[in-house]
């Protein structure tokens, strides 16, 4: 007879989710997501496997709960800059929030700490930036047919410059001090939109 789960497969996922986002995966031990889940070793590999496993688990958490709001905000209809203006000051008032920034996004952490060398954590870390970039470059396109973008402007190199300055800022943020860093960045940035 199966013995049944004596914890939440789901809140389990969501603090070791929590532990890697804070900690980063080779900071983080077995002993300490053993610790911060509740739970057993053996019922942490029975359910879950490996670290790397739980790892590569709670970025595909994280990617499912992540900025729902992205797309909606570029697709609503009327003008788009303003959208993506919006979109580009909101990461960098979260960059330079005390309470925010230190964490950080567990993508661009990943992709600083493991893509290098981790196949499945870079494929991630990729369809995550893919789905920043398509309904950036998507926005971009129709402010471009809209009049609101010049026509000598390339849709998908600005949506791909501007993942690159979001990722950007949330690893100056996170490092950074100085609050002044990544909102003057980001504003320099949003003047290629004009």
């Amino acid at each position: 007879m199966a013995r049944t789960k004596e914890f939440d497969p789901d809140a389990a996922l969501d603090a070791a989710l929590e532990l890697f986002w804070r900690r980063g995966y080779e900071a983080t031990s077995m002993a300490d997501l053993v610790a911060q889940l509740g739970i057993g070793r053996a019922s942490l590999y029975a359910t879950f496997g490996s670290k790397r496993e739980l790892y590569l688990k709670a970025m595909d958490r994280y990617a499912q709960s992540r900025d729902p709001r992205l797309l909606a905000d570029l697709s609503q209809p009327g003008p788009v800059l303003p959208a993506v203006r919006a979109l580009v000051r909101r990461f960098a008032a979260e960059a330079a929030d005390d309470q925010l920034r230190l964490a950080g996004c567990l993508v661009t952490n990943t992709a600083a700490e493991l893509a290098p060398h981790d196949p499945a954590a870079a494929r991630r870390v990729e369809v995550s930036w893919d789905r920043v970039e398509t309904p950036l470059h998507a926005a971009l396109v129709r402010a471009q047919a809209q009049g609101e973008l010049p026509e000598g402007r390339d849709p998908l190199a600005l949506a791909r410059m501007l993942l690159v300055l979001l990722q950007g800022l949330r690893v100056v943020g996170k490092a950074s001090q100085d609050p002044a860093r990544v909102r003057d960045a980001a504003e320099q940035a949003l003047l290629l939109l004009e």
